[in-house]
């Protein structure tokens, strides 16, 4: 059943050994996210890779992500031992029909890549503000930084710090 649902959604995906399917998700923001599907002996568990461990503002990150786990369909935010960040769930094998396994990996892409651009904001701010400082400088093309127009030119008019706070002060 379920590669039959992944071949008439027109998913592309991989069947790596019996149970196991790898789903290419195409996002816009997330150029892609792979779910893996992995039927278990009592469900079939749904795994995402969203993010690697943040560089910065972790607590953050991490409340940012737990504030959304509270609203979510289907996974859930987690993170592994060295802070990857990934989306997971399990569904009871009676659960699994085309329709839920339709809404679930619709579910994964959604929250992989509606908020992927605000955990790097968080996750990765300072890492992105010298980017595109460094093109800038180099007259290098920012094509692929133009989604985060709005956060340098916040952090530029507030001294490096969207939020106008000064890290060293504690505020």
């Amino acid at each position: 059943m379920i590669e039959q649902t992944l071949r008439d959604s027109e998913l592309v995906h991989d069947h790596p050994r019996p149970g196991t399917w790898l789903v290419d998700l195409p996002g816009s923001k997330k150029l892609k996210t792979v779910c893996g599907l992995i039927v278990g002996e009592h469900s079939l568990r749904v795994e995402a890779f969203v993010c690697r461990q943040p560089d910065e503002n972790r607590e953050q990150l991490w409340t940012y992500l737990l504030q959304h786990n509270a609203r979510m369909y289907g996974v859930a935010y987690s993170v592994d031992a060295v802070g990857d960040i990934y989306l997971t769930g399990r569904l009871p094998h009676a659960a699994v029909t085309p329709e839920e396994l339709d809404r679930v990996l619709g579910a994964v892409l959604s929250y992989a890549d509606d908020h992927f651009n605000t955990m790097l904001e968080i996750g990765f701010g300072t890492s992105i503000r010298r980017e595109w400082e460094w093109r800038v400088k180099r007259g290098e093309s920012l094509r692929n930084l133009e989604a985060f127009t709005a956060f340098v030119e916040s952090a530029q008019r507030t001294g490096g710090h969207p939020t106008g706070a000064d890290p060293a002060s504690g505020a």
